[in-house]
């Protein structure tokens, strides 16, 4: 009995042990856990302070602006300019300057960019009035989409002392890059519904898409869709050759025939790939058909204009490197 009594009270001390090292382990996890958390909490009180201290400051309405100006960016960049960035304009027939984004390389060339897409943040779909005045956003950083308007590229490129290029610059969603370029643009006056002219195809990886293209739909699908001499149009001003109206089957603004082979102001497709279905039936994307094929909708665009004496062209029509006599 007194041995029973023994083995039972030995049990019971050791299983209370076991209870007391159970309930101290917990204790340790919980004095960890209490730690784990005042670290955090520090880390979180630091994190209010320095939003405290960000938020102290008062908040930048305003961008820098370069105090050169020009009547475009060459000539800005002629004047000692060395960054890209923001700068005031005054073209040769302007009445007032005005902003434009200039792209200044380390050769000294002076680029004015006229429209740029790059995300599909700002919507093109828009009505003749934005597209003569422009929308869209500019930064100094170059970091925004924007279309600079039919009537500052016209006062830009009329009665120019040396005749402009037109650079087109895509980009698809692989990453690819090609371009385009042509002599002698200039954009016409709103009277003539800002037509676009150019006098040739200077060269460039991506193709001729302002040429036209021959879809194989119809004889007369490269006539048709050739831009050069085009009037522009928009859904609610359609100056173009078709029975209908190009630019309201494509929801935006651009030198319509009927309709296009390049369409830059379409509508952006994220992937690139869109389909009849997507579209309502029309070609309405990002499209230069002479890289990718109408049912693709490029992720970048850029169109900026130089004077054709500061112009490298390479690939395209020419062989080899031609470049301009220099100003």
């Amino acid at each position: 009995m007194h041995y029973k009594r023994s083995t039972s009270m030995l049990e019971d001390i050791i299983r209370f042990e076991k209870t007391i090292i159970s309930q101290e382990q917990q204790l340790f996890e919980l004095q960890n856990y209490i730690l784990t958390n005042e670290r955090k909490m520090q880390e979180l009180k630091l994190l209010a302070r320095q939003l405290e201290q960000t938020c102290s400051l008062p908040c930048k309405d305003t961008v820098d602006i370069s105090p050169i100006t020009g009547t475009d960016c060459q000539d800005i960049a002629n004047k000692g300019a060395t960054t890209s960035g923001l700068y005031y304009v005054k073209p040769m027939v302007a009445t007032e300057q005005f902003l434009v984004y200039c792209e200044i390389d380390t050769d000294g060339r002076g680029f004015t960019v006229l429209q740029r897409r790059k995300n599909g943040q700002v919507p093109f779909n828009r009505n003749w009035i934005p597209y003569k005045e422009g929308f869209g956003y500019l930064s100094p950083d170059d970091s925004t989409e924007f279309w600079l308007g039919l009537e500052k590229m016209s006062q830009l490129t009329a009665k120019a002392p040396i005749p402009y290029a037109l650079r087109i610059e895509l980009v698809d969603w692989t990453g690819n890059t090609k371009h385009a370029d042509y002599a002698m643009f200039r954009i016409g006056t709103e009277e003539d519904k800002y037509r676009l002219f150019y006098a040739y195809h200077l060269g460039g990886t991506a193709g001729d898409a302002f040429d036209g293209f021959d879809f194989g739909d119809d004889p007369s699908d490269k006539i048709y869709t050739a831009h050069s001499g085009a009037q522009f149009s928009t859904p609610d001003n359609d100056n173009d050759k078709y029975d209908g109206n190009c630019a309201l089957q494509s929801g935006s603004g651009w030198w319509m025939n009927r309709c296009h082979a390049a369409h830059l102001n379409g509508r952006y497709y994220q992937g690139g790939r869109y389909t009849e279905k997507d579209s309502g039936a029309f070609d309405n994307g990002i499209t230069w058909v002479t890289w990718h094929d109408r049912w693709y909708s490029l992720k970048e665009t850029t169109m900026k204009i130089i004077p054709i004496s500061r112009l490298t062209v390479t690939g395209g029509q020419q062989s080899g490197t031609k470049q301009f006599g220099g100003l």
